[in-house]
């Protein structure tokens, strides 16, 4: 079975890495292994990643931050994956103070914030997964994508996952939650309803078979394991 793999990095990192020693992960390795383990007739045809790159005085390491996750992509590359980089946007807002669960937000007492948002990432998702399978409407059967595999928790892409259902309905779609091992929250359920097959979580016993050596080659100069990682 012909497959497209699309991959939220900022949810990746952050679902499923982030505090873990398994930052270095080879992810064409590993969501090929999940996807043969689903059905093993699964034939990776394309894997997209996308990110937007860390503002380093906002990252607990600051510049170093941006260069490990600058070595990390060009690790990716070598595996074949394809990078879309999106951007952050911080500005400043106002946002009702925070006191305890107990007591409602009052619009009437707001305090200064620096507002975070990752921009065009979800966006550039949606509309990458659908150009797919609309522009291979022209071709043979045998030549065309039949699956899609999502790599997210993230219930926006719930629009772009209804679409593809309604207007291409032979599309396979499954969805791999990047969640750790032992993580008990439940499956968004409008994840679940417009997909065939979800994997819930990820073994820490196979984010470790699927670990990049500490160096790897690259066309330049070898893409070395950030030292912290």
């Amino acid at each position: 079975m012909r497959t497209a793999i699309f991959i939220d990095g900022y949810n990746v990192f952050y679902g499923l890495l982030a505090g873990t020693p398994y930052k270095w992960l080879n992810l064409s390795l590993l969501l090929s292994h999940i996807c043969r383990v689903q059905d093993p007739t699964a034939i990776i045809e394309t894997i997209n990643y996308y990110t937007s790159s860390v503002i380093p005085h906002l990252a607990t390491r600051g510049i170093e931050s941006r260069h490990a996750q600058d070595t990390y992509i060009r690790a990716l590359k070598t595996t074949g994956i394809n990078i879309f980089t999106g951007r952050h946007r911080l500005e400043h807002a106002r946002a009702p103070r925070f006191i305890s669960k107990k007591l409602p937000a009052s619009r009437l007492d707001k305090v200064d914030i620096w507002e975070l948002e990752e921009k065009e990432t979800d966006v550039n998702i949606a509309i990458s997964m659908y150009r797919l399978f609309a522009k291979q409407q022209t071709l043979p059967i045998e030549e065309r994508i039949a699956q899609l595999v999502l790599v997210s928790a993230d219930t926006d892409m719930t629009p772009a996952l209804k679409a593809i259902r309604e207007d291409f309905p032979d599309i396979r779609i499954g969805i791999i939650l990047p969640h750790r091992q032992g993580n008990v929250r439940g499956v968004p359920g409008s994840l679940q309803n417009h997909s065939h097959w979800i994997r819930r979580t990820i073994t820490n016993e196979e984010l470790d078979a699927c670990q990049f050596p500490v160096r790897v080659a690259t066309h330049k100069k070898p893409a070395v394991k950030p030292e912290y990682w």
